[in-house]
């Protein structure tokens, strides 16, 4: 494809809603990441707290303030810019970061 091509905009797509789209999407995320949380809550205190549990239990909770942290000011940055910002690595690599590591906490939890 030459580059004239690859610059030319398909007519029924509005790029305007791409940062829209995104932030919605951080938040069903971040919703997601408040169900593991309370789960984790829910399992310590429904299976009885040991002190192993409690601890994984508020790693948990720990992971996902620090993943909500960065998806506010991931939404907050989306909103603020007429046209979207690149995601810096190192946010990017907190957020991947905090998922593995919540759901690592809830396999522990299970097993």
């Amino acid at each position: 494809m030459s580059a004239p091509a690859a610059r030319r905009r398909d007519p029924d797509r509005d790029p305007g809603l791409q940062p829209e789209r995104t932030r919605l999407a951080w938040r069903r995320t971040t919703l997601s990441g408040t169900v593991v949380a309370v789960l984790a809550v829910k399992t310590v205190l429904h299976g009885g707290a040991s002190a192993a549990g409690v601890l994984v239990c508020a790693v948990c909770c720990v992971l996902w303030l620090g993943f909500l942290g960065v998806a506010h000011r991931r939404i907050r940055t989306l909103a603020a810019a007429p046209s979207p910002v690149a995601f810096a690595p190192r946010h990017a690599t907190a957020a991947v970061l905090c998922t593995v590591a919540m759901a690592a906490c809830g396999a522990a939890l299970v097993l």
